[in-house]
């Protein structure tokens, strides 16, 4: 079976992960992907994750810093589609590696540059460790309290690397898709920093409105971090064995089903307990909360979740580790873990594309082992004949959104950044995430761009309105649960009968091949069984009594945040553009599938494979500092710094900088010294830190270009809302929602160049329901009729659109 990129030439100019996982991507489905690094290879292939990112690959070794060596390179890129580069920014022309030199000889070249900070602004030069972005950008600070302390907590699970990888891919593919209508390759720009956006759910729309009226939107910020208690619908619970449970029953249908499972069923005949836990009074809400843990302590977890399986309505899941998740039953039919012989387990491909499926291999290269690939004749890219309409990269591409929540939609809102139509066709009374807490912000955060048609969707009339619309997209993404779709009349084989070129992205918890493809799943769920949560944790809880519990949970629960869900938002946007891009290659709609667990392990790249030899992650120490002497948080005079320097020539700056007295200290010569010697290193660090200000440790190491930054300044909303950086770099837009008014939203995850980005507020439910039906050749009097009988709605105060 072909793959969507079969035919296309990848030149790998990144080093370590962020790259390294989106070429692997490229190359799962179908590029010729060739890595070319230094002679003395990538610094990072000593990496436990390297065997992941490397396979697949061709290795070309070259001095970039000699003449003959950057003439090679110019020759090699001309017959390339794609170039991904990390050089930071400026330092790529010094190499001939930057996007003006390579085009000049290759007009069609996609050029994707996948930074720290961006190009531009004071950070621009720092390095792209996860750790400095995430500590810089507030997300350390949003851990606060996760450890019973206060000041920054370390972020462990990488979640910019995998969010600016996916927009590596998703951008990359969309410049490509553009290419054939356009005739022009273009300059692609994402960065690690862009990764942080999809996890500020309402943070920055939150620090714009205050800004403008402080007293309306007061109500609106979350409570303090340290004494905040989950949710009863979020709750985490120890079972009789001591393994924790993570519950996740959000919606009211899903925690009455939880409550009949575990046989707590009196509470429906007490009017104390009518409605949502949100609106119970908190005396009786914890008294609940206790009764819980008691009751859950009462059996074993897999008898707890034998009990919720079997009732097919309960949201739940064992924490794990992600190494443990590489045996999960959910994961493994899935295919999200490829076994090789010697025990060998990879990441699976990340997404299930049914007509041009991904290959996996095992194989990586050594340094150099392809030089004759120089060269060598390739047959390159040839341009259209004519040129098609200007717009963005998705220009002309219609998107149907049936999701709810998050991840799904939010994937599909970056699809609308791109330039693509997507209209959210949702339920009579609107998605429900519209009416969950901060006035709406997280379902501004998760639709912008897109349209509102709110519709019945079991109503014949409803479905015969679907099915013209159906006729005219080019893509479905949906997260209904198996059956459903069946059931409404749109399932792929209903859509591919009026539309056989649609992309069909089913969006699920677990995926539709293992035992638990039938169960509802929320962002906890994928945070816990794939070793996020636990991850984050440090240390997990082994308390018993009450107040244990109650700490405990408190614990895993600030640990196990937001982030499964845009997780798998930005799995859901690079695989509709693949998806698109096969169709556009091959001529083949096709359905695809897409689920929370799988789209998490991508986000636990660095652990998600063993091997013989793999070094084991890494683990946070228990007051969350860190997980070694140079990745880690520090105490300063007047704050807290994290400091992330690990290679060897960072090291000797770090000591030719800030502790001479180190130099030639054979205890800390080289990594391996430093590791083994790793508890007396972390004690000189923290003394020396101890005696200046963040500050001024920022502006010596950080200035130097080494990754150290103060990590106890803004939380992220403020940081989007306030920084220079995110400024300077355009990584914010000011829109109009029709009932806040101006606001500010996040930029793109990628930035073209070429075909412009399109950034604009979300819709009002069904704000443009009655123009769409007019498209669809329904006139007035029947778009009347249809919402005097309920079959389509719009919120109260919406502004109809004409």
């Amino acid at each position: 079976m072909p793959r969507p990129l079969d035919g296309i030439r990848v030149i790998d100019l990144s080093y370590g992960p962020a790259g390294g996982m989106a070429t692997m991507i490229l190359g799962d489905f179908g590029a010729e992907v060739i890595k070319v690094e230094q002679p003395s290879g990538d610094p990072f292939r000593s990496l436990p994750s390297a065997p992941q990112w490397l396979r697949g690959k061709k290795s070309v070794a070259l001095d970039l810093a000699q003449a003959d060596a950057q003439r090679q390179l110019r020759e090699l890129v001309k017959t390339a589609d794609v170039v991904v580069s990390t050089f930071r920014p400026g330092s790529a022309s010094q190499f001939g590696a930057d996007y003006e030199t390579l085009k000049a000889d290759n007009p069609g070249l996609v050029y994707t540059h996948l930074t720290a900070f961006g190009p531009e602004g004071p950070l621009a030069n720092l390095p792209a460790y996860e750790g400095v972005v995430a500590a810089k950008g507030g997300r350390m600070m949003a851990f606060e309290g996760t450890a019973p302390r206060t000041g920054p907590v370390f972020s462990a699970l990488q979640v910019t690397h995998h969010a600016a990888t996916q927009a590596t891919v998703m951008g990359t593919v969309a410049a490509l898709i553009a290419r054939e209508r356009t005739g022009e390759g273009q300059l692609v720009e994402t960065s690690l920093l862009q990764g942080l956006m999809p996890y500020d759910m309402a943070g920055l729309a939150l620090a714009s409105l205050m800004a403008r009226d402080a007293q309306k939107w007061a109500g609106a910020a979350p409570p303090g971090a340290i004494s905040r208690m989950p949710t009863i619908n979020y709750q985490p619970v120890m079972a009789k064995d001591g393994k924790w449970i993570q519950l996740g029953n959000l919606l009211q249908h899903l925690f009455d089903n939880f409550v009949a499972a575990a046989d707590l069923a009196d509470i429906f005949a007490d009017e104390r307990f009518a409605g949502s836990p949100a609106t119970w009074a908190e005396e009786d809400r914890e008294a609940f909360r206790d009764r819980m843990f008691n009751r859950m302590r009462e059996k074993d977890s897999a008898e707890w979740q034998r009990i919720f399986v079997e009732n097919g309505g309960v949201v739940s899941t064992i924490f794990q580790t992600t190494q443990d998740a590489l045996s999960d039953p959910d994961l493994v039919l899935n295919g999200h873990v490829v076994e090789f012989p010697g025990g060998k387990k990879l990441i699976g491909p990340v997404a299930r594309m049914t007509e041009t499926p991904a290959e996996i291999t095992d194989a990586f290269p050594g340094v150099g082992d392809d030089q004759g690939i120089l060269g060598q004749p390739h047959e390159g890219w040839q341009p259209p004949v004519t040129s098609g309409p200007d717009g963005g990269a998705l220009h002309g591409i219609t998107v149907l959104d049936f999701s709810t929540i998050i991840a799904a939609p939010l994937g599909c809102t970056h699809l609308a950044d791109l330039g693509a139509r997507v209209i959210k066709v949702e339920q009579i009374g609107g998605d429900p995430w519209r009416w969950m807490g901060n006035g709406s912000l997280g379902a501004i955060k998760t639709n912008g761009g897109k349209e509102s048609l709110s519709i019945d969707l079991k109503n014949p009339e409803g479905q015969e309105a679907i099915k013209r619309l159906i006729a005219q997209a080019d893509v479905i993404v949906h997260n209904f649960r198996p059956g459903v779709p069946e059931r409404l009349g749109m399932s792929y084989r209903h859509a591919s009968e009026v539309n056989p070129g649609i992309v069909y992205v089913n969006v699920n918890g677990y995926g539709p091949l293992g035992p638990s493809a039938h169960r509802p799943a929320t962002h906890p769920i994928p945070g816990a069984a794939l070793g996020g949560a636990t991850w984050q944790t440090g240390v997990m809880p082994t308390g018993t009594s009450l107040p244990e519990l109650r700490e405990g949970a408190r614990r895993l629960f600030r640990a196990n945040e937001v982030n499964p869900d845009p997780n798998t938002s930005a799995v859901v946007a690079a695989t509709v553009t693949l998806g698109l891009y096969a169709r556009q290659r091959h001529g083949v709609g096709q359905e695809i599938f897409v689920d929370m667990m799988g789209a998490n392990a991508y986000a636990n790249w660095d652990d998600f494979l063993t091997y013989e030899g793999k070094e084991p992650r890494a683990l946070l120490d228990e007051d969350l500092r860190g997980n070694g002497p140079l990745n880690r948080l520090y105490e300063t005079a007047d704050g807290w710094v994290v400091l992330c320097a690990p290679l060897d020539v960072e090291w000797d700056e770090f000591v030719r900088l800030a502790a001479p007295e180190l130099a030639g200290d054979a205890r800390f010569a080289s990594k391996q010294a430093r590791d083994e010697n790793a508890e007396v290193l972390t004690e000189i660090l923290a003394t020396l830190f101890a005696k200046r200000g963040a500050d001024e440790w920022e502006r010596l190491l950080g200035g130097a270009g080494l990754g150290c930054v103060r990590a106890d300044g803004a939380g992220p909303g403020d940081y989007w809302h306030e920084a220079e950086q995110i400024a300077v770099n355009r990584f914010k837009e000011t829109v109009v929602h029709a009932a806040h008014g101006e606001m500010e939203r996040h930029g793109p995850m990628a930035r073209m160049h070429g075909t412009p980005n399109t950034i604009a507020s979300a819709p009002m439910a069904g704000q443009q329901g009655e123009a769409i039906l007019r498209e669809l050749g329904y006139d007035a009097s029947e778009i009347a009729r249809m919402r005097a009988e309920g079959v389509i709605w719009s919120e109260p105060g919406v502004p109809v659109t004409a």
